[in-house]
């Protein structure tokens, strides 16, 4: 089957009518109807499929099967990346290096090519956090940076505990995982998100690193009150520190050239005509350098604390998850790069490469041009010949890792 064909069968599941946007949360339905597809693409092509008890899947391809009696493949060169999605997301962030990945096996089988290390496709699970709030969660637990016991008390915003979620979907937390003994390097394709390769006119590029980022969870708490017959001054309104604390986030990244967003919000009691108890505000915030980070929040916490002083709120700040500053490995950048004329760039969006290179696997990335920059967004675009570009390059760069 074609990148287009693939391409097409996936298209469709977990799109919304009304927005074009897909929403492909962890273990619900369409997410399961993708690692559904993940497995059938993998059987189709004879590839030995190993899943673990987090939900994560890889695809071997080789005669290798005493290998896989031990659930791994000495010095495999693994690639792949997600097929979750954020709420109402676009179709290329994370789909595209999975469906890319199986296009690149299948030129590699058309050029006769017989490769003397096992290659690897991987489907990793919950890499947005969108349904409960920890990003590259199944890398996380793959690699053993995050433990079962963490990760299944993590709830969903209807309450979902992940242990019942995993329950519901037949997966065993206990069983751990195996998948990545003795893999020899990763390489994740993916959807550039912003404009650097539309600025060079190029269509694909190495990646160099990835910026530290973190979501913090803030809780402004005041006094619940009545809209119309509370007199302005009379207020504890924590709203209004929130307000505050938003803008001061904006302003303090735009002159530190660094990112700053609030972008999820719950009010209580969450009433038209009603002053707020309570509003919980989750930040994500990204800087150039793990201390620029650390500065950047520390600096809304301050702003925060402050407007809170004056408001006659309060106000408490939570780390839910901090990713510090991953540097991929720089001689496998420039040895696939190099040669091809790839500019080397780096990205301020998280992803399992970046979880697999702090844990010492050495990992590449690549991207593929995307003509608008727009990302975690139905406009999120890549242009057909472009990813076929991506193709190309991503099996030129296993074929030269697994010779």
């Amino acid at each position: 089957m074609s990148f287009e064909e693939m391409w097409t069968s996936l298209r469709d599941v977990g799109r919304s009518a009304r927005s074009g946007g897909y929403f492909r949360q962890p273990f619900g339905a369409a997410e399961r109807e993708c690692a559904a597809w993940f497995a059938e693409e993998a059987l189709a092509r004879g590839l030995e499929l190993r899943s673990d008890g987090f939900g994560n899947t890889v695809a071997w391809w080789g005669e290798w099967r005493e290998w896989g009696e031990r659930g791994s493949c000495p010095d495999g060169v693994l690639t792949g990346s997600h097929l979750d999605s954020v709420l109402d997301g676009g179709a290329f962030d994370g789909p595209l290096g999975v469906v890319s990945a199986f296009a690149a096996v299948d030129l590699l089988r058309e050029r006769g090519f017989v490769p003397s290390k096992p290659i690897g496709i991987a489907a990793f699970v919950e890499e947005e956090g969108s349904r409960f709030g920890r990003a590259c969660l199944g890398s996380a637990l793959a690699v053993g940076t995050l433990t079962p016991a963490e990760a299944e008390a993590l709830t969903d915003r209807d309450g979902v505990r992940l242990g019942d979620a995993w329950a519901q979907a037949s997966l065993d937390p206990t069983q751990g995982s195996t998948l990545l003994a003795d893999v020899g390097c990763f390489v994740e394709l993916h959807v550039e998100q912003g404009r650097d390769l539309v600025h060079r006119d190029q269509a694909v590029a190495a990646a160099s690193e990835i910026w530290p980022h973190g979501r913090y969870r803030f809780d402004f708490t005041g006094e619940a009150n009545h809209a119309g017959a509370t007199r302005m001054e009379d207020r504890r309104d924590p709203m209004l520190t929130y307000a505050a604390t938003a803008l001061a986030a904006s302003q303090k990244a735009r002159l530190a050239e660094e990112r700053a967003t609030f972008g999820r919000l719950a009010v209580e009691p969450n009433g038209t005509n009603a002053i707020p108890s309570r509003v919980t505000a989750w930040l994500d915030a990204r800087g150039a350098t793990d201390e620029s980070l650390d500065e950047l929040v520390a600096a809304i916490l301050d702003q925060a604390q402050q407007s809170a002083a004056s408001d006659g709120t309060a106000v408490s700040m939570t780390a839910e998850s901090v990713s510090r500053a991953v540097a991929f490995a720089g001689d496998l950048a420039a040895r696939i790069a190099a040669p091809r004329g790839w500019p080397i760039i780096p990205t301020q969006a998280g992803h399992d490469a970046g979880v697999l290179s702090a844990a010492g696997i050495p990992t590449a990335m690549l991207f593929v041009r995307n003509p608008t920059g727009v990302s975690h967004s139905p406009a999120e675009h890549a242009e057909t010949d472009d990813c076929l570009a991506g193709v190309v390059a991503l099996a030129d760069t296993l074929e030269e890792l697994s010779a």
